[in-house]
């Protein structure tokens, strides 16, 4: 009788690990995002979107 059950364990494991090394990036690079958006606007770098007031699209 053959028996899988280390190939199962070791594909759930590795995709365990992979599911939360792209988790961790994503939230690592939000926060770096964040931060960068935060010092433009700091320096007074606006987005293009808030320059138009008049209505104009």
């Amino acid at each position: 009788m053959m028996t899988h059950t280390g190939f199962v364990v070791a594909s759930y494991g590795v995709s365990i690990v992979v599911l939360v090394a792209l988790v961790s990036w994503i939230l690592i690079d939000q926060r770096a995002q964040r931060r960068a958006l935060q010092e433009l606007e700091t320096r007074g770098v606006r987005r293009r979107s808030e320059a138009r007031t008049d209505g104009a699209s």
